[in-house]
Order: structure tokens, then C-alpha cells, then sequence
């Protein structure tokens, strides 16, 4: 099994997205392991994950990963993080390993009851044919959060430009990327929410501006998981963990150093510069 690990400190678990490729939060890792052991890898998937993958268990191949992940590493217990399609991984392990997550967040995890618009569907029956046109509209569907995350231009053409090297040294799977997505609906969000037992905090951008997985979606595990805690982290979107990595960092951090200290578990996160969620009883589930 290949894992990605770097830094010191408690040991935080970083699921990947739907890229299923560990090089595309390549800066979530290197702010969060300047306080945390980082252990990542690719989904299990991925042919360079070297992990047995059984289509027919569907998620819980990449559940089995994460206990595995945690085995090869010599640790009991980790602060499990998921990346969108990421977090309903970590969902998932939280609610069948709670003796092995000492917390959980979940970073723009598509909410539950979420579902690929018509179109999308579509793109995931006919990966290879109609692929390039998903990616095609990305630029378009990613403008506002690109242009509220990097005001300036430069900083923009920068972004890209390590994002086209990304794509150029780690090369995604049209078929794979497909499959997941297919596979969201298989997730039982609901049903996984009534067992989380450890702390949890939710992190969305800010609603305006992901155009990928609905804010609002993502945001109703606040009022699904007993205890958590929500942060928008403002001036991004669905990409927060890449276009704000050293923010994002901070949240987690600020959220782990409340939760492992018993005095202080009743605070509240910072409110700069990000602000919290409140909970929401009027929920409703968001359509991508």
C-alpha cells in the first residue's frame, strides 16, 4: 500500500477527493503538516495505491483503506479529514471506526441527498466521449472563486499554472472520476451521521461561490452530527483547502487544539478570518 506521509505532531489522515489522487491537495498537506503527521495516499482505486479494490463493496474498499492506512502506520487513533468526495469517506470510517477517530472533518463534503445534475449523470455513463467536456466547462464554473481567492491576475496565472503541472505529473482517470461520482449515491449520509461520536467540524466555502458541491449541502451535517461545529472559509469556494491552504490549516488547527483540551471545549472558533455556521433546522439538500 502507498502512503504519503509528512510532518510531526498528532496524527491527522488526509482522504483525497474525487481525483482519487493524493499530488491534488498537495497544499492542504504541506500547511496542515506544519502542526500535524499528515498520512495520505491514493484511493485505493488508483493503480498507484497498490490496495485491493473490489467494485463490488463499493465505499467501504476506500473505508477498509483508511483502518489499513492507520495499521501500516503504527497509529491508533487519528483525526480523520475528507476532501469532498473524501469526506464521505471519512464519514463513513467515523461512523464504523469510532474507537479509531478522535475527530472528524469534513471539507466541502457533498451534503446528503446530493446528486449529479442531468448532464453530469451523463458525462459518468460516457466518461472518455463526453469527459472533456466537463473539464471544459470547469474554467467557467470555477471563475467567481478564482477571482475571489486570487484578485490579482498574476496570482490567478500562477494558480493555474501549478494546477496544469499537477494534472501533467499525476494523470486523472476520466473512468475512475466517473465511477465515484456515480458512487456518492451509494453513501448514506443520514444513516452515518446518528453514529459519529467524535467531535466534528464542517468547513465550506462560501456558498456565492461553490459551484462544485452546494455550501448548503455541505453545511447541514451541523445539524446532523451531534456536537459539530461549521466554519466558512471566505473568499473561496469548493477549492478552499488549495486556494487558502494556509487558512484552511489554521481552522483545523484551532478546531484540534479545542477539542483535545478539556477546559476549552465549550469555545467557539475564531470568528476571523472566517465565521461560523449556525445550525440550521430548515436544511434542505443541495443539487450540483
Amino acid at each position: 500500500m502507498r502512503i504519503v506521509e509528512k510532518g510531526t505532531g498528532p496524527a491527522l489522515v488526509l482522504i483525497p477527493g474525487i481525483q482519487g489522487r493524493w499530488e491534488y491537495v498537495r497544499p492542504a498537506i504541506d500547511a496542515l503538516s506544519a502542526t500535524f503527521r499528515v498520512i495520505t495516499f491514493p484511493l485505493c482505486d488508483e493503480p498507484s495505491a497498490d490496495f485491493a479494490f473490489d467494485a463490488s463493496h463499493g465505499a467501504d474498499c476506500y473505508v477498509e483503506q483508511v483502518r489499513a492506512a492507520l495499521d501500516r502506520c503504527g497509529v491508533e487513533r487519528a483525526i480523520v479529514c475528507g476532501i469532498s468526495f473524501g469526506g464521505l469517506v471519512a464519514l463513513r470510517f467515523a461512523a464504523t471506526h469510532p474507537d479509531r477517530t478522535a475527530a472528524l472533518v469534513l471539507a466541502s463534503t457533498p451534503g446528503p441527498g446530493w446528486h449529479l445534475r442531468r448532464r453530469h449523470e451523463l458525462y459518468t455513463r460516457l466518461p472518455y466521449l463526453l469527459g472533456p467536456l466537463f473539464f471544459a466547462e470547469t474554467p467557467w464554473r470555477l471563475r467567481r472563486e478564482m477571482a475571489a481567492a486570487f484578485p490579482h491576475l498574476a496570482a490567478r496565472l500562477h494558480f493555474t499554472g501549478l494546477q496544469l503541472r499537477t494534472l501533467f505529473d499525476a494523470p486523472l482517470s476520466l473512468a475512475r472520476m466517473a465511477g465515484r461520482a456515480r458512487m456518492v449515491a451509494t453513501f448514506d449520509g443520514v444513516a452515518d451521521c446518528a453514529h459519529i461520536a467524535a467531535p466534528t467540524l464542517v468547513v465550506t466555502g462560501e456558498p456565492a461561490l461553490d459551484h462544485v458541491v452546494p455550501a448548503d449541502g455541505s453545511a447541514g451535517y451541523v445539524s446532523l452530527i451531534h456536537g459539530a461545529r461549521g466554519v466558512v472559509l471566505e473568499r473561496t469556494g469548493h477549492l478552499g483547502w488549495i486556494t487558502r491552504p494556509a487558512d484552511f490549516a489554521a481552522i483545523v488547527r484551532e478546531f484540534a487544539g479545542a477539542f483535545s483540551d478539556r477546559e476549552s471545549a465549550g469555545r467557539v472558533l475564531s470568528e476571523s478570518p472566517h465565521r461560523r455556521i449556525q445550525k440550521d433546522p430548515t436544511y434542505h439538500p443541495g443539487v450540483a
